[in-house]
């Protein structure tokens, strides 16, 4: 049996058409979940076929708290559900489709099956085809995995992500993109498949609020962001003040030679102010960005690792930027750092402050 979730917050006539002809279905049991509609679209949900299973409570909660509500109830009350679709209320999800993404989940088995628009097409709202833009590179350097359209409503998966997915943080339209992050984060495999581009009255039905959702579904990269630029600024400071002592000093503190390594005052500067730096990037992201669990010894151990990874080819761009391409010292440590920051995330996701698989 499959599960076909439809999370609806003031939905008109489509979505008693859609859930009409996944009716027609042979093995589908259909759930709509009502997030906060109010008095004015009760006559939509009475309208819905008997055998529609609906769910709902009084207040707006958003759409990844409707998401969650229905993945619970059917993983925890309809046993029989092998497999669960969720899918939009607004048309923009056709009855061709959800076959396609029931067909491939049922190819799949484990992995998270995504039905993807193409955004080349002239129906496609600007808004929609930038934001696509932003989240697809966002999403692909928090976790290193290519996906073209992360921010698709039609989705398949079977019994195992229902448990894993009912418990991802986030009530509104942040919860797709960390689904895609926690299954990114389990190594769950996602699959993609085309859909049809579906865009009605340019889009006007959807609720997404391009500024305050937006915040929400960036919102581990942001914090991640506000994490390095702190940490940057100490870097950034404490080499300006050392390399300028360490130069006007050059002529008492020679440069040091060990083995091959000849550490002069740019070196010695930068190796000072990354330590220092990545002492407070280090508890910052343990404790803020990531909320590992992890014991603080062990990530660590895995963070000085990386650390003095990024310092030697930190050191050797900063050198090149420096020496090679004669760039000033003050532009090439901030063109040096902001290359760091596109190493940095991906790594400490997905290695330093990787949470635990659950069993």
């Amino acid at each position: 049996m499959n599960a076909i979730l439809i999370p609806a917050y003031k939905p008109d006539e489509k979505l008693i058409e859609l859930c009409e002809k996944l009716l027609s279905h042979p093995n589908v049991q259909v759930v709509v979940v009502d997030d906060g509609s109010g008095e004015a679209y009760k006559h939509i949900f009475e309208g819905l076929d008997e055998r529609v299973v609906r769910l709902g409570y009084g207040e707006n909660h958003g759409k990844g708290y409707a998401l969650k509500t229905g993945i619970k109830y059917i993983y925890e009350s309809m046993p029989e559900c092998e497999r669960l679709v969720t899918a939009d209320a607004d048309g923009q999800h056709r009855y061709e489709d959800i076959e396609k993404v029931i067909a491939k989940s049922q190819e799949c088995p484990g992995a998270l099956v995504l039905g993807g628009r193409r955004f080349d097409e002239s129906n496609v709202p600007f808004r929609s085809r930038f934001g696509n833009a932003c989240t697809r590179l966002v999403f692909r350097l928090a976790s290193g995995v290519a996906v073209y359209d992360t921010q698709t409503g039609l989705r398949g998966f079977d019994r195992p992500c229902m448990k894993l997915f009912m418990n991802v943080k986030g009530d509104r339209y942040e919860y797709e993109m960390n689904m895609l992050l926690k299954a990114s984060e389990e190594e769950i495999p996602i699959k993609e498949i085309t859909i049809a581009t579906v865009y009605l009255e340019e889009n006007k039905s959807s609720h997404f609020n391009p500024l305050k959702d937006s915040l929400r579904i960036y919102k581990s990269i942001i914090k991640f962001a506000a994490s390095s630029f702190i940490a940057f600024l100490i870097d950034y400071l404490v080499f300006l003040l050392l390399h300028r002592v360490f130069r006007a000093l050059n002529w008492f503190v020679p440069g040091l030679d060990i083995g091959k390594l000849h550490l002069g005052p740019k070196e010695a500067a930068n190796a000072i102010a990354r330590i220092v730096s990545s002492c407070v990037n280090f508890f910052v992201n343990h404790r803020i960005v990531f909320n590992s669990k992890e014991a603080v010894w062990k990530a660590a151990i895995k963070y000085a690792i990386l650390a003095l990874f990024i310092f030697c080819l930190d050191t050797f761009v900063l050198k090149f930027f420096m020496e090679v391409c004669s760039i000033p010292d003050w532009l090439a440590k901030p063109m040096t750092e902001t290359i760091m920051f596109f190493v940095n995330f991906p790594i400490q996701r997905k290695f330093v402050f990787k949470r635990q698989k659950r069993s």
